[in-house]
């Protein structure tokens, strides 16, 4: 585990934090966006024209800003093209936000191959999200990832949820291109805890778990 990794992990400025969960914001609701403005783009209007400004002090705003975006824009659009294309559409495009994310948190912090780093940075990200997590190794080659609290349920719909979980999927991807992600139960859908399945030398497009999403 390299230095900016070990640091990370053991403490982030708010300030970064706050900084970090804007990027997010960016990344994950302008690619929901982009889905509306070709699907529904007078809902879209009418969502940017409604919405509350997203900054102000502390991260908890800023979460719930950005939670109830999501679901705003995840509901207009299973309106405009059907709940199970929306689910299609949107989680295919939040994978691939989950990736540039991953990526670009592997080259800031470093992260190396091992499951170690993977759980290390992944932390730092969920930090920002006020996402407390664990993860019990099951096999050489599989594990658990547990979440125990997520401050974004509060807002999401189980339709959000299952879109924007395609985005958790894809920061693994994109933090280590060997190991894949895919949730089997989450806390929107009276779970408990969301609960996913990780695979350890997982080729892309290999299937992670019986539970898997779609």
């Amino acid at each position: 585990m390299g230095l900016r990794l070990r640091l990370a992990a053991a403490w982030t400025p708010e300030a970064t934090l706050a900084r970090a969960l804007d990027h997010v914001r960016e990344l994950t609701v302008g690619g929901l966006d982009t889905l509306l403005a070709e699907r529904a783009p007078g809902a879209l209007e009418r969502i940017k024209g409604e919405e509350a400004p997203h900054t102000g002090p502390g991260l908890g705003p800023r979460r719930a800003a950005m939670a109830q975006a999501h679901t705003a824009r995840v509901e207009a659009l299973i309106e405009a093209v059907g709940r199970d294309e929306a689910l299609r559409l949107g989680r295919a495009a939040m994978r691939e936000v989950g990736v540039r994310l991953g990526e670009e948190a592997r080259a800031r912090l470093g992260a190396g191959g091992s499951v170690d780093d993977l759980v290390r940075a992944a932390r730092v990200m969920y930090r920002i999200l006020g996402i407390d997590f664990r993860v019990e190794r099951s096999s050489p080659d599989r594990a658990v990832m547990r979440v125990s609290r997520c401050a974004l349920s509060d807002w999401y719909t189980e339709e959000a949820c299952l879109v924007l979980s395609a985005a958790d999927e894809g920061v693994v991807r994109g933090l280590n291109p060997d190991m894949a992600m895919a949730f089997s139960s989450r806390i929107t859908c009276g779970a408990p805890e969301c609960e996913a399945e990780i695979a350890i030398g997982a080729p892309a497009g290999a299937p992670v778990g019986q539970g898997a999403d779609p």
